[in-house]
This record gives C-alpha cells, structure tokens and sequence, in this order.
C-alpha cells in the first residue's frame, strides 16, 4: 500500500460540519501534522479519511 502524502494545496466548499471523538494521541499527531504542512487540522483530518476509504479492504 503507498504512503499517504499529506498536501497543502486542498481547498473545499462542499463541506458538512460534524463533531467527532478521537483520542489526545490521535489528536497530538494531528496537529503536529498540520502545523509541519502549514495547513489546518481539518484538512489534515479530511486528508487522513480519504486516503482510508480509497485503501480500504473490502
């Protein structure tokens, strides 16, 4: 499976707010992640999501 490649250049208008629960790791990775790109925690999250669903094992 390759790597995911996070990227800064994603921008949407098709967006849904919705609340989630992860875990204070989970959450530090995050963000450590999307200030290393310079880019926002949800579009690092968004980012994280669709690379799962593209990959997932059905």
């Amino acid at each position: 499976m390759k790597k995911l490649k996070i990227k800064n250049d994603i921008k949407r208008k098709d967006t849904i707010t919705r609340t989630i629960r992860v875990s204070g790791a989970t959450f530090d990775k995050i963000t450590a992640l999307a200030e290393k790109n310079k880019i926002s925690f949800n579009s690092v999250v968004n980012q994280i999501l669709e690379y799962g669903l593209e990959n997932i094992e059905e």
